[in-house]
């Protein structure tokens, strides 16, 4: 559905603009607003697409054996070898998991932007 419109329509154009402003509101710039919804907007909908094309369920447990199913030979794969050996060492691995500790990420990141920004905000209005 996202992908069939060409041109967005009054309904999408709405989100946007209250999404901007409640960006604005909480201090971000307009550039560091749009550059923050369109990094939001991009890791969900990529992580929606990814997510759709895993050949397994997310949370199912499926994780684990289809990561046994392909195993890379450590000898000629070694930092995808170590990385399995440590996602699923513990067993606690799960795919489903990963868009939240992204998410966090990327919020974090943003956090930090915005209050980077904030002073000179303030500078340019005086």
């Amino acid at each position: 559905m996202m992908e069939s419109r060409p041109i967005p329509g009054p309904a999408l154009l709405q989100h946007h603009d209250r999404l901007l402003g409640v960006l604005m509101a909480d201090g971000f710039s307009a550039a560091l607003a749009t550059h923050a919804f369109s990094a939001i907007d991009a890791y969900v909908y990529g992580f929606a697409l990814t997510e759709t094309s895993l050949p397994f369920e997310p949370g199912d447990g499926a994780e684990e054996a289809f990561a046994v199913k392909v195993a890379a030979p450590a000898e000629l794969y070694p930092h995808i070898a170590r990385s399995q050996n440590e996602l699923f060492g513990d067993g606690g691995y799960a795919f489903a998991d990963e868009f939240d500790y992204g998410l966090e990420l990327l919020l974090e990141c943003l956090e930090r932007r915005v209050a980077d920004d904030i002073p000179a905000l303030r500078e340019r209005s005086q």
